[in-house]
């Protein structure tokens, strides 16, 4: 079956697309969640109307998003961790641990959008990710050092 999206749907496709998917997909998930419409040629010349508007709307998102990012790129976060005797972490750094450094600098990060490549398990300057917006991910710079 022949959908329009209504919503960006992770891994399926952004707004306005046309995706071919199962019957069952689209009956059962897409169309009451109101995720996607059929692809009829009344919905793809009224989404054709839309389209332009969504396009305004999320590139101001984005423009939006992309100063937050700036902003936040200029913070420099240091996380405090217990060590042995040879300066080894007894773990990684958690997510929870980051978030508590993020409230100390007075900004609320949702958990979820935190991008950690790899685990921080080691003290020194590491480079982490927080996506404000789709396309945009701020580069925050974590500070790892030992506690006195």
């Amino acid at each position: 079956m022949n959908i329009i999206l209504m919503e960006n749907v992770e891994k399926l496709g952004q707004v306005g697309d046309v995706v071919k998917v199962k019957d069952g997909y689209a009956r059962n998930y897409l169309l009451p969640r109101q995720l996607g419409a059929p692809a009829t040629a009344g919905n793809i010349k009224r989404l054709e109307k839309e389209k332009v508007k969504r396009l305004a709307i999320w590139e101001a998102e984005k423009k939006v998003a992309q100063e937050k990012a700036d902003q936040l790129s200029k913070i420099s976060l240091t996380v405090a961790v217990e060590v042995n005797e040879e300066e080894k972490l007894y773990g990684a750094v958690s997510d929870s641990e980051i978030l508590h450094a993020f409230e100390a600098q007075g900004q609320k990060i949702d958990k979820k959008s935190l991008v950690i490549e790899k685990p921080v398990d080691a003290l020194g300057e590491f480079e982490i990710g927080v996506k404000v917006h789709p396309q945009v991910i701020a580069k925050i710079r974590l500070w790892v050092t030992k506690k006195s």
